[in-house]
């Protein structure tokens, strides 16, 4: 009888390979929207985790001593396992998922035989350029709920917005100064309505770039047909790509960083009852806001807060999963850092607060303690933990000092296993969402402001001021982000010099670290490969257009010598390419454009089979436009990951004009 006794390293690659092949089989009998199925998915993750820091803690640390084994393999360790205790608190809130869009179809119009409630939009902005106002005001004015009246809460004190706001027959308001920043901004508004005796049923709030689809209201206001539900929050999504996808090309493949937070863990956050609301593209009920005496203004981010002060008041927060409302991306690096990391700070103000998740001044539900505490293990250890893991390698190939004491079939058995499981999972009921590499850049970006803007609200959490994350303005050339590039510079130079030295002297670094010098030289492989793409993201393409229709129709254009019927795409708020006919630069046109009307205009560029054409519409026709292209329709950009796309743009590029 032939007996086989596989080498450990084999026995290794064998739970890799089975791991991996019940991954490839598990999309075909179980379901990403049955909780049975999550929790079964889940609950495996945690095991395969489990296992995996049980056997870090038990056979890859050195020994307790005065020693720089003990300090650094026992530091990296404890990182880690923070991070991975959010991770357990992540997967638990990944086992549960509510839709609520059958709900909101069942309950539409049930205010009814009463007549609809009445709902004053708000749009708060501070020094946001007339394009990005333009928009949400034009969208703001086609939504088809009636009694619905729009008002634009000017911070910045701006005459020609209010000038503007005349012109557009909405009503304009600004206060002597900018206490409170925006929640102070919208507080105003109320106290202004209350006053005048203008009182609304519902409140619908909007960031000045973000502009709301027609449906927007009819679909949010039928979720409080629930009198508990005090705010009904939607997703936020983009009609331009943000600073990661931009700068990598990935504009047409890879979704926004924001999707995983708002396609599925706010719905599964619904599922437990403790999504919380995001500022704008959410309604709140007038009487749950005068019940908590308006917007909270103790901590730069308002919104989630809000949902806790509603929550010990017993207003409920719900979460419609639709794509209601598109807005603006932060177009620049140091925009999209700087947005974090304020949401990082007003986390920290509120963990402070009497709304804290140990704070026991305020009648909270355990449930809510958890979605804070979720929330701040996340900023806590995350991001220390994605820079540790770029830091100690370093340590082994300048010190000989090694953070994970562990073979490669040990490695391979219980981290492989452990990787191999958790990026199926995240992906079946992401669609693909967590790539390796892309997924670590968007968090070592941040990683150093965020730290910082973590121990600073921690530590001294008032008097922090409002950051107000840039919007618009001229993007249309390279920028190098030098400063922001700095560190991973830095970092990338002394992993080349490591390796460069360690492969040519065993005397530099411990020539008996056996297995362990092949573990961190695939570790800092990895790390490079990260920072080399880190550093790509800091060089800025520019940016033209941050909008497009590229959705083909016919349409007929009239030319010197008569009517064309011609392939209308990539239509934007000041352009349009054509094809199908031969134009001559610099000659006029008209164009018949679906709810605009005959729009003129002249050719600034020519193709092979069509061209170019500068749009010079009236402003009857400019608004009709903006509600053409920001106002209607689904979700704007890409939503799933296209593997087969990724690798097209990364090789051939697609940024688009």
């Amino acid at each position: 009888m032939l007996e086989l006794h596989p080498t450990e390293q084999q026995s290794a690659y064998a739970v890799v390979a089975i791991v991996f092949g019940v991954a490839l089989v598990t999309p075909f009998v179980l379901r990403r929207e049955t909780v049975s199925h999550r929790v079964l998915i889940f609950a495996v993750t945690i095991v395969l985790s489990a296992r995996y820091i049980v056997w870090r803690a038990t056979e890859t640390l050195a020994p307790f001593g005065a020693t720089w084994d003990c300090l650094v393999t026992w530091s990296f360790f404890l990182i880690e396992a923070a991070a991975l205790v959010s991770s357990f608190s992540a997967f638990v809130i990944l086992m549960r998922r509510k839709n609520r869009s059958p709900e909101a179809t069942a309950a539409r119009n049930w205010w009814r035989p009463a007549p609809p409630p009445k709902v004053a939009v708000l749009i708060a902005t501070y020094n946001e350029e007339k394009e990005v106002l333009a928009r949400t005001i034009a969208g703001a004015k086609a939504l088809e709920h009636p009694h619905t009246v729009v008002y634009v809460l000017d911070d910045g004190r701006r005459d020609w917005l209010a000038d503007y706001c005349r012109e557009q027959a909405v009503n304009y308001l600004r206060r002597p100064d900018n206490k409170g920043s925006k929640a102070g901004n919208l507080n105003h508004a109320v106290a202004w309505l209350t006053e005048r005796g203008e009182v609304p049923d519902f409140v619908a709030v909007l960031d000045a770039d973000f502009v709301p689809h027609r449906n927007f209201l009819t679909r949010a206001l039928a979720l409080f047909h629930r009198h508990n539900v005090g705010l009904v929050q939607t997703p936020q999504h983009f009609f331009n790509p943000d600073p990661i996808q931009h700068n990598l090309g990935l504009s047409r493949s890879y979704p926004d960083e924001q999707r995983f937070f708002f396609d599925h863990l706010q719905p599964s956050r619904d599922g437990w009852d403790i999504a919380f609301c995001c500022g704008t593209s959410s309604v709140v009920r007038w009487t749950a806001l005068v019940d908590v005496g308006g917007f909270p203004t103790e901590s730069v981010t308002e919104d989630f807060l809000m949902t806790l002060v509603l929550e010990a008041k017993g207003w409920h927060t719900a979460y419609l999963n639709e794509a209601l409302t598109e807005g603006l991306a932060p177009e620049g690096l140091k925009e999209y850092v700087t947005q974090r990391a304020r949401w990082c700070l007003g986390l920290m103000q509120i963990v402070r607060s009497e709304y804290g998740p140990f704070s026991l001044r305020k009648p909270l539900r355990l449930r809510d303690r958890w979605s804070v505490l979720d929330s701040l293990l996340y900023w806590v250890t995350t991001y220390p933990f994605r820079l540790a893991a770029f830091i100690y390698p370093l340590l082994y190939w300048y010190f000989g000092t090694i953070a994970v004491y562990a073979s490669v079939p040990e490695i391979l058995s219980h981290f492989g296993a452990y990787y191999v499981w958790t990026l199926f999972a995240l992906n079946f009921i992401s669609r693909g969402l967590v790539i390796p590499i892309v997924n670590d850049v968007s968090q070592l970006l941040g990683a150093i402001p965020i730290i910082r803007a973590t121990w600073t609200g921690l530590i001294r959490p008032k008097n922090r001021s409002f950051k107000v994350t840039a919007k618009g303005g001229d993007r249309s050339h390279f920028v190098v982000q030098w400063r922001m590039m700095a560190p991973f510079l830095v970092l990338a130079a002394l992993t080349l010099v490591g390796l460069f030295v360690g492969f040519l002297s065993d005397r530099f670094v411990f020539s008996d670290a056996g297995e362990g010098k092949s573990i961190v030289l695939f570790w800092s492989l990895y790390n490079l490969m990260t920072l080399a793409v880190t550093m790509m993201v800091c060089v800025e393409m520019p940016r033209i257009e941050s909008h497009l229709d590229d959705r083909p129709q016919r349409v007929l254009m009239r030319l010197d010598d008569g009517l064309h019927r011609v392939w209308l795409t990539d239509l934007t708020q000041q352009s349009a390419l054509v094809r199908g006919v031969v134009l001559a630069e610099g000659s006029p046109v008209e164009i018949s454009v679906r709810d605009v009307g005959d729009v003129s205009g002249y050719v600034i560029e020519t193709t092979p089979d069509g061209g170019l054409i500068s749009l010079d519409t009236t402003d009857r026709q400019y608004e009709a436009l903006l509600r053409r292209l920001y106002a209607e329709g689904s979700a704007p950009g890409v939503t799933r990951t296209r593997i087969g796309a990724i690798l097209h743009d990364l090789v051939f590029g697609s940024h688009v004009r």
